[in-house]
């Protein structure tokens, strides 16, 4: 039973965001014409996997010692994975996958900084504390809260990848990761309001929280359109090819998830084709991107 309440804990569907950012890092490596090292390429995902899946099994075992885990409400893509309330001997295992994730995605970086100069050294140092405070602190932080997500899987996870690989930074890859930068905060921001009234009870203060739905659904809407504007101007400048326009396929998704949380506001959970329909989006745009690029 420890095992399995791991391994939900561990949310592996949720993982996918990963190889994505990373193989759009990988892009512009391709894009710049310099060989991509293998080797190092697992390596990368293997420090950013494990980055995730920190983040991920911390939480858990965070929200559970709270009790959140137990007066929320859950979908398939809010609330929690429900391992904990229902085998609360794992816990410390939880922790345990929790800190030695960390652990492995510090030692990684360890050697990229070895390797490669202290020139990736703000990347990892950033990279940790968004991993040790986001539920503690960040949480409680309402503009904070709202774009840690977007500044992990965008830049840090896209900047750290080209720069590994290159050997330095390029100004692309951090204006290229400003795509992903405004859907994952949306992945997460929407994925809020299901959870408003459970977070509140136990000092949480996220965006919704703070400032209510409709303003929430504003910023949405703002950080929706800000991809479909961005990958038209670099188009258009000529920094990315005319393919590149094949990204904003899935973009109708986004306005879709927006109508579903003007219509239902914080009952959105129980319309979950929203909630998937902003996963989506968040996952094949930056998808297709990528594979544009190379």
């Amino acid at each position: 039973m420890k095992l399995k309440a791991i391994l939900q804990s561990i949310r592996f569907p949720f993982l996918i965001l990963t190889p994505v950012c990373v193989l759009l890092g990988i892009s512009i490596v391709v894009f710049n014409q310099h060989n991509v090292d293998s080797t190092i390429a697992i390596l990368i995902m293997l420090g950013a996997l494990s980055a995730h899946i920190s983040v991920n099994t911390l939480n858990e075992y965070l929200d559970f010692k709270s009790g959140l885990d137990l007066i929320t409400q859950k979908t398939k893509f809010s609330g929690g994975s429900g391992a904990l309330p229902g085998n609360p001997e794992a816990a410390m295992a939880v922790l345990t996958v929790g800190v030695a994730s960390l652990v492995i995605t510090i030692i990684i970086g360890i050697f990229f900084i070895w390797k490669y100069g202290t020139a990736i050294l703000p990347i990892g140092i950033i990279g940790i504390v968004l991993i040790a405070t986001y539920t503690q602190w960040i949480n409680k932080h309402p503009i904070l809260c709202l774009i840690a997500p977007g500044i992990g899987f965008g830049f840090l996870m896209i900047a750290g990848t080209q720069f590994i690989l290159e050997g330095k930074y390029d100004s692309l890859s951090w204006l290229i990761a400003l795509v992903p930068f405004f859907l994952v905060n949306n992945l997460l921001l929407l994925n809020q309001y299901p959870d408003i009234d459970s977070d509140t009870s136990v000092g949480r203060n996220h965006f919704p929280i703070a400032f209510g739905i409709t303003r929430s659904n504003i910023v949405y809407a703002v950080f929706a359109g800000a991809p479909i504007l961005l990958i038209t101007t670099y188009v258009l400048i000529n920094y990315l090819p005319a393919s590149s326009l094949m990204a904003l396929l899935p973009m109708p998704l986004a306005f879709f998830a927006l109508s579903g949380a003007i219509k239902y506001g914080r009952n959105i959970g129980h319309h979950t084709q929203y909630l998937g329909a902003n996963v989506a989006v968040t996952l094949l745009t930056p998808l297709i991107l990528a594979l544009t690029i190379m």
